[in-house]
């Protein structure tokens, strides 16, 4: 993670990736982009189209990333369940972040599963970053105890 760039480098993934809620997969693909940035773990964005039919639901509210820019959020629906605000898109990116248009980023924690390659992914500590922690991946990483003011 520690030699990830700053600001964050995007990268198209072939890798198979899956979202599951409620025991139903809500999306899977294997055209992903991974958002890779200094100590924290990939975040993997999924084209929206990638997504089941009414996974997805737009709620209110945004935040502001210094690289990215507004985020707008989602609830994630799938097997009788609703994950609030568990994913997020940026509708209208910065320049150097255009092609993460049209692609949703999962936050592991608040859905069932996620899955890379196989394998179920850990959340990234702190509840407030989207990072997927595989095997392949070492911290320590943003979020941990101990880490806020990185």
């Amino acid at each position: 993670m520690w030699d990830y760039p700053r600001p964050p480098a995007v990268e198209p993934s072939r890798e198979p990736v899956e979202v599951w809620l409620g025991g139903a997969r809500v999306a899977a693909s294997t055209r992903t982009l991974r958002v890779l940035e200094t100590s924290h773990p990939p975040t993997y964005y999924i084209p929206v189209e990638d997504f089941v039919d009414g996974a997805l639901r737009p709620t209110a509210g945004s935040s502001y990333c210094e690289w990215k820019g507004e985020a707008a959020y989602f609830d994630v629906l799938g097997g009788g369940e609703v994950a609030e605000r568990a994913a997020w898109t940026y509708p209208d990116p910065t320049p150097g972040f255009t092609a993460v248009r049209g692609h949703v980023a999962v936050m592991p924690g608040a859905v069932e599963k996620c899955v890379v390659d196989g394998e179920v992914v850990t959340p990234q500590a702190g509840g407030f970053y989207g990072g997927w922690v595989t095997s392949r991946v070492v911290g320590p990483f943003k979020g941990e105890p101990g880490t806020w003011g990185w």
